[in-house]
């Protein structure tokens, strides 16, 4: 049986063209036992600490701030349980409103107040600048705080109209954080560093990010905005933008066999152990050229550094960008060096990389690229007809599975791409437990944007109970509404000790 989700598609804000889709997924993982709450410290003082409500609890709602009360209840409840929505109740108790209840909203949207729902009009208030600090950002219709243009409706029109007519199927998206709430709660948390991230490089400026080419080598990586052989264009712009989009090359195609071209990233500094190299490659060039992935590991040891291959990627050459993810689990400070080798045959092109980006992340187990996404999405019919299947793949436990696609969404349910998560027969069946007891997938419809950091890809997570024998679990997500209309929006008090005032449990 399947285990679905789905999503609404639309044209990613951050990619020029919506050509491509690629889904990446973890393996299947066993489940943690759940915790009953968890500390936040930060700078070694206690800030909140919160207590979740049963995970089955009816809604979903957060006190804004620390209520200084010890412990504090935060409610993720059942159809909750996407990440965004789970970013929205703890940006309430981080001391975050609702966007809409900026002091300045007036100016760029305007609530309807005969289409709210009785007894739901709180949620539209507004604050004044001195309970509610815009910390001088503009005004985000893309935050991860802002209601949809059909938040507690009473009938089919919209409760919010945003005076800009473009926003109004961007407001109330459920993906990620917005550039801008990341850019407040860093400003208001005091945060100039990341845990996780560590480099990002998309070759648009001539000094290439600060890398360098190695003494080392007998040929260069070039700086270029296209090949004759491919690429047409970079990753980054896909020729969208004028006199920008540059990759880096190497041109195996002038060069004799066993020729090198060695490139290094700056000196980096790892705080976690593993990384995720992520990065997109072109070969036009031999099927028989090779890009080696290595890294420089410095030591007292060895001041100058020692190299250790990481990967190897070979294939034939293809007319299109290909993602890539390598897993590194450096511990001192090293240099990423990508080592192009000329191999034999001919050679009309040769190699080119663009979009790196590194994190100290765990890289997606599996990515399936889908190509040609746009097609697909204007031919497809909804339903069975319109279904595609990734390949097979395994966890690391040794379970078979499979993801399934529908484009257009389902008979009962088009437009909303439905994704399902088959278990499927395999090699290692007879060793493993059956029914597959508590195992979770997480599945990425992955955004493209050159800078990690700026991605808001969508992001859902199954979990396969060994109680459901038969039938699947069916969500369905408009990432453009806040939650499914009807759902999850109680609103409950609660009092402070800073005040005699009740303030509100704000409802995502």
């Amino acid at each position: 049986s399947g285990l679905e989700k789905s999503f609404k598609i639309t044209k990613s804000s951050c990619h020029p063209e919506c050509r491509h889709l690629t889904i990446s997924s973890t393996h299947l993982l066993p489940v943690e036992q759940a915790h009953s709450g968890f500390i936040m410290a930060w700078r070694g003082h206690v800030l909140h600490r919160f207590v979740f409500q049963s995970y089955f609890h009816i809604s979903c709602w957060s006190s804004v701030g620390n209520r200084k009360q010890g412990l504090q209840q935060l409610s993720i409840g059942a159809n909750c349980d996407r990440i965004a929505t789970v970013e929205h109740e703890f940006l309430h108790a981080l001391g975050f409103w609702h966007e809409q209840s900026r002091s300045d909203r007036d100016d760029y949207v305007s609530i309807i107040w005969d289409r709210i729902q009785t007894g739901r009009e709180h949620n539209f208030n507004k604050y004044d600048d001195k309970t509610s600090d815009s910390l001088n950002v503009p005004y985000d219709y893309t935050s991860v705080m802002h209601y949809s243009k059909t938040a507690f409706r009473n009938g089919t029109e919209p409760t919010i109209v945003t005076n800009i007519p473009y926003f109004m199927d961007v407001i109330g998206q459920r993906m990620d954080f917005s550039d801008y709430d990341l850019q407040k709660l860093n400003q208001l948390y005091n945060c100039s560093s990341s845990l996780s991230f560590m480099d990002t490089c998309s070759f648009e400026l001539e000094n290439i990010c600060g890398m360098i080419q190695s003494p080392d080598d007998n040929s260069d990586w070039q700086h270029l905005s296209h090949v004759p052989a491919g690429p047409n264009t970079d990753h980054t712009n896909m020729g969208e933008c004028e006199d920008s989009g540059y990759f880096m090359h190497f041109n195996t195609s002038a060069v004799a066999e066993g020729s090198t071209a060695i490139l290094e990233s700056r000196i980096l500094y790892p705080k976690r152990g593993f990384q995720c190299l992520q990065f997109y490659f072109y070969n036009s060039g031999s099927e028989s050229d090779q890009l080696y992935v290595w890294v420089r590991e410095y030591s007292d040891a060895h001041p100058n550094g020692t190299l250790r291959l990481i990967e190897e990627i070979k294939g034939s050459p293809v007319n299109y960008w290909q993602l890539h993810h390598v897993s590194l689990n450096v511990t001192s400070k090293f240099r990423v060096v990508f080592q192009g080798v000329r191999g034999t045959g001919l050679s009309n092109g040769g190699l080119s990389i663009d979009d790196i980006n590194l994190s100290e992340t765990q890289c997606p187990h599996h990515v399936w690229h889908i190509r040609n996404f746009t097609d697909l999405l204007n031919t497809s019919p909804a339903g069975t007809e319109g279904k595609i299947y990734s390949p097979p793949f395994y966890s690391s436990k040794g379970y078979a599975f499979q993801v399934g696609l529908y484009v257009n969404g389902t008979d009962d349910n088009p437009f909303n791409l439905a994704i399902y998560l088959h278990l499927i027969s395999g090699g290692n069946d007879d060793q493993l437990q059956w029914p597959c007891p508590w195992q979770q997938v997480t599945m990425i419809l992955l955004d493209q944007h050159a800078d990690i950091r700026q991605r808001m890809s969508n992001q859902r997570s199954v979990t396969t109970d060994p109680l459901e024998l038969s039938g699947c679990i069916y969500i369905c997500f408009n990432v453009n509404e806040s939650l499914p209309e009807g759902l999850n929006q109680t609103n409950k008090q609660n009092k402070t000790k800073q005040n005699k005032k009740q303030q509100p449990k704000l409802s995502s």
